[in-house]
């Protein structure tokens, strides 16, 4: 004998209050502030130029400058924008290769 189940109907969520809705809103506003969005402030604080090369960016190519943790803690995000340098993705990119092609030469596994 074949048994057939259907799934059941998804339980609509409960209603929420609008005090429950402001408080997440104001939740959610204070998180964002709190750090997520470094990458606004540093563009503010240092301005719209890659730190290494010096190019400037313009609105339409500002997707190509980056924020570069100097210490390499994405967490360590000050409100004074210490740990923060910006970078065009090049840079950044050369930044990072860096250090993988020192450890990489001085493990003394050369080819």
């Amino acid at each position: 004998m074949a048994r057939h189940f259907r799934p059941r109907a998804p339980r609509p969520a409960p209603a929420k209050s609008q005090e429950e809705i402001d408080e997440m809103v104001r939740r959610m506003k204070a998180e964002s502030d709190s750090g997520s969005n470094y990458r606004e402030r540093s563009l503010k604080l240092h301005g719209w130029i890659c730190a290494k090369c010096g190019r400037e960016f313009e609105r339409d190519t500002l997707h190509l400058l980056t924020v570069h943790h100097r210490d390499g803690n994405h967490h360590h995000n000050p409100a004074d924008g210490s740990n923060w340098e910006n970078l065009c993705v090049y840079c950044h990119d050369d930044e990072h290769s860096r250090s993988l092609l020192g450890d990489y030469l001085s493990d003394g596994k050369r080819p």
